[in-house]
């Protein structure tokens, strides 16, 4: 009705587009304690951007063509919610493809493969960030053998003929963090520890495989005394790096592989750590962002989730359209510190 105010948007798209969890939205909406000051800013922001654009769009033409399905787990993981909402921006400006985002609570094979299931008998086209196992690349194979065209994005899927992967190389990022350990501490003996979301991911296994190669190879000394998956979870990743910095009072260095760095960033703030422990990790949001300018973490290994989330589109409505593409396009790496922090976007 005209002079009604705004609806307050749903929790849900709240944590879609914020890349935090439900309990962190549901404190900042009742002002409840325990939310840090810049997440508390950045939930309200992205608040006050959804309440603005309430009604936007209506009375726009649904686009029948060339319906694509994308399956971007929502774990809160911010890199995979920044390229979410990449997806549905470009879907807003583009009049040539309909785009639906479907985000799982859990990046389980049993999940997703229930996910692929139900879309087999209707999708056109498919975008899935998903784990690689036996079950999982079967059914994309079965999608591609039926023409269906399929693009792996962020992490790649083993074995799946005429699939396209779009992602950084993950060998080459874990070789990037092994190397940048090694240098910064300068030192010739030290203790490292790795934590990973899930090594189902075989983007998270070619980074710790690449870490690894590097440190054996020019930093020998540099001994990795734990490695903790932790499923993409903060809160795991927080109580995980307590129980290593109580049992290692000499770690000099952590590289997080996956999401997590908010529990990371916690723990050794908790700790009085921040300062001596060397913290790398990837993805550059608003909470890496944050973490960059406190001195919480040294380097974030960025790469572009824009670009990325678009080149996914791109490939599928050029396989659907049945125009070459290129097998593997190339994204840059890129090592962010606090001193060279671009503009937001």
């Amino acid at each position: 009705m005209p002079g009604s105010p705004p609806r307050r948007p749903k929790v849900k798209d709240i944590c879609e587009l914020s890349g935090v969890s439900r309990a962190t939205v549901d404190r900042v909406i009742h002002n409840r304690s325990g939310v840090q000051n810049h997440t508390r800013s950045h939930v309200l922001a992205v608040i006050e951007e959804l309440t603005g654009k309430h009604g936007a769009g209506m009375g726009r033409p649904a686009q029948e063509t060339l319906p694509i399905d994308f399956i971007i787990p929502d774990q809160g993981n911010a890199f995979l919610a920044d390229q979410s909402r990449y997806l549905a921006d470009y879907a807003k400006r583009s009049d040539a493809v309909s785009i639906t985002i479907h985000r799982p609570a859990a990046a389980t094979e049993g999940e997703l493969a229930a996910m692929l299931q139900e879309l087999s008998a209707t999708t056109r086209a498919v975008g899935i960030v998903g784990v690689d196992s036996h079950k999982i690349r079967e059914l994309l194979r079965g999608l591609c053998r039926r023409g269906i065209p399929v693009v792996t994005l962020a992490s790649d899927i083993r074995n799946v003929p005429k699939a396209n992967y779009v992602g950084i190389d993950n060998h080459a990022g874990g070789r990037l963090a092994g190397y940048l350990t090694g240098r910064l501490l300068g030192i010739a003996k030290g203790k490292a520890a790795l934590i990973l979301g899930s090594r189902a991911y075989r983007g998270h296994e070619e980074r710790e495989m690449g870490f690894r190669s590097v440190l054996r190879e020019m930093f020998p000394g540099l001994r990795i005394v734990n490695e903790l998956e932790v499923q993409e979870n903060a809160d795991r990743a927080r109580e995980a790096t307590r129980a290593l910095l109580e049992q290692y009072d000499d770690l000099d260095a952590i590289y997080c592989i996956g999401a997590g760095q908010a529990g990371i960033a916690e723990a050794l703030m908790e700790a009085g750590r921040e300062k001596s422990v060397l913290f790398i990790g990837h993805g550059l949001s608003w909470d890496t962002r944050a973490y960059l300018t406190d001195g919480v973490m040294d380097v974030v290994i960025d790469e572009d989730a824009k670009s990325e989330a678009e080149t996914a589109v791109d490939i599928l409505v050029s396989r659907l359209k049945g125009a070459a593409v290129p097998s593997s396009p190339t994204f840059t790496i890129n090592p962010i510190f606090r001193e060279n922090l671009p503009p937001e976007s």
